[in-house]
């Protein structure tokens, strides 16, 4: 585990020298303030948390310095989020039934797709997921191919974004588990109706739910990633014949992957909210609600 942490302090570093200039420059303004109060409060408390484990935060994360004390990938999700919003903003542009234009057509369809997932795989309630569940999809859409352009880096090339991802949908689902069936119902389903192997399917079951958070990230991360390496790698062989043309060559290959890698996030994250999530026992006629009033406030 400290031979990967220190693996990607030194990925960590080697970022941190050819970061973006916009990391640069808000290290720049705020990394003395981050580092003071991280030194003050964090380093102390990651001391004693590694000491038990014979090594330190410097040995696990990496050198620490107001230069990089505002990490990279930090900034860059942050960025992400701004550039969501802003992205909505700009193409929703002023609604229209009637002649909608194509900012607003690409975002039905976006709406429409994951709204058609939710309600195949969760059922017509599930549909009150549905802004969490898009959130999801949009943040990590716009963080994949953030990387396709000058001055940005992928945050989900990063573990700390992914794991942090992956952990959000965790929490996410079990939260609606324990919401709808209580503490007591939401673990009994881990047991499985067959009482005399119940604690070893409850045993599995839990044992697979407490890596989710992992798998998720390292599944993201690793495809983000690696489909960069292999660009710069690529990049690199023949030079300046394969500084621009082989990229742009293989950049549909790379903007595929952004999107099915948000795709399977997406629907993992669906998966796991069907398992834990079921309709009302006084929905009589559960196709009369169609999920339509929870989505319509994203749109306006």
């Amino acid at each position: 585990m400290f031979a990967f942490l220190a693996e990607q302090a030194e990925k960590a570093e080697e970022a941190v020298e050819h970061a973006p200039i916009i990391v640069r420059l808000v290290n720049q303004y705020f990394g003395e303030y981050a580092y003071n109060f991280e030194m003050k409060y964090t380093h102390p408390l990651w001391t004693k948390i590694l000491a038990k484990f014979g090594t330190t935060p410097e040995s696990a994360f990496g050198a620490y310095t107001p230069e990089n004390a505002i990490p990279w990938y930090t900034i860059m999700f942050v960025i992400a989020c701004i550039l969501s919003l802003v992205m909505i903003w700009i193409m929703k542009g002023r609604l229209s039934e009637d002649e909608p234009g194509h900012g607003q057509q690409t975002l039905e369809v976006g709406v429409l797709a994951v709204r058609g997932m939710l309600e195949d795989i969760v059922g017509p309630h599930g549909l009150q997921y549905f802004p969490v569940v898009m959130t999801f999809a949009v943040l990590i859409l716009v963080s994949n191919i953030m990387g396709f352009f000058p001055l940005f880096m992928s945050p989900t090339s990063a573990t700390s974004v992914t794991f942090a991802l992956g952990l959000s949908s965790f929490l996410y689902y079990n939260y609606i588990g324990v919401k709808e069936n209580g503490i007591i119902g939401h673990l009994a389903h881990l047991a499985g109706p067959i009482w005399w192997i119940a604690p070893l399917i409850f045993t599995i079951e839990l044992i697979s739910n407490l890596i989710r958070p992992f798998t998720l990230g390292v599944r993201l991360f690793a495809n983000i990633f690696s489909d960069e390496k292999v660009m710069e790698t690529i990049s690199h062989l023949a030079p300046p014949y394969t500084n621009w043309v082989v990229p742009v060559l293989l950049m549909p290959l790379s903007l595929f992957v952004a999107f099915i890698q948000t795709f399977v996030f997406v629907l993992l994250s669906q998966l796991y909210i069907s398992e834990v999530s079921h309709p009302p026992h006084d929905s009589h006629h559960p196709e009369k609600d169609d999920g339509m009033e929870t989505i319509a406030p994203v749109l306006t």
